[in-house]
């Protein structure tokens, strides 16, 4: 069984002549430990795709299942535990909270959901992050592929079944966003974990087991590539 299915997904922003259709009756699946990039261009729809997805944003109409559980069907506090334990997002300008250490804010989803941290899967992040002399640092204290891979870590830390990134390298130099590639796909093959990236970069996107176009929130293509 795939691990996200999108059934006729559609996001419509204002009414009348305002009216913006953002996504239109997008589907498709994903089975588990696949490495997907999403591309297209500005305004396509892929961040609303991704937000949706996510449990972010709530759609107009049509559905996502993830691990069989339909997604927008639950309360608002299932909901909230849904995003918290089964999705993590990776963000371009990485969301950091400035006043936490490195492992503060690797823990905070695990602390937020009354849950007690697992040491080991901290300190085997932290070292395939190259972090382990960092875990006390503020993010002030780092560079900025160091922050992003601290953002990789606090989305990796609750194990979720889906791992969203959008444009994890937009705000990196051309060495740290393939470092940041790197070691996305060496802890998807880690844990066999679902990645999902959105990406303006082709080099990136052929990296991807799979590229799905976007286009004026329509799916123009949606082809393997390994």
């Amino acid at each position: 069984m795939a691990i996200l299915e999108v059934k006729n997904l559609t996001k419509v922003y204002g009414e009348g002549e305002n009216k913006v259709v953002a996504l239109d009756h997008v589907s498709f699946h994903v089975e588990k430990g696949e490495f997907i990039a999403i591309v297209g261009s500005s305004g396509s729809g892929k961040s609303t795709l991704l937000h949706l997805i996510g449990g972010v944003d709530k759609p107009t109409s049509g559905e996502v299942f993830v691990n069989g559980v339909n997604v927008y069907k639950q309360s608002e506090e299932n909901l909230a535990i849904f995003r918290r334990r089964e999705v993590g997002l990776i963000y371009q300008f990485y969301n950091l909270i400035p006043i936490l250490t490195v492992e503060e804010n690797m823990t905070l989803p695990v602390l937020l959901d009354n849950r007690k941290v697992d040491k080991k899967r901290l300190n085997e992040l932290l070292k395939v992050l190259m972090l382990e002399g960092r875990s006390h640092h503020l993010p002030k204290e780092l560079s900025g592929g160091q922050q992003q891979r601290v953002s990789i870590g606090r989305a990796l830390m609750n194990g979720p079944s889906l791992v969203l990134a959008d444009e994890p390298t937009g705000n990196l130099d051309s060495k740290n966003s393939k470092e940041v590639i790197d070691l996305l796909k060496l802890t998807q093959k880690m844990y066999n974990q679902t990645l999902i990236v959105i990406t303006h970069d082709e080099r990136i996107a052929m990296q991807a087991d799979r590229v799905i176009v976007i286009e004026d929130g329509k799916i123009k293509k949606d082809e393997v590539i390994r």
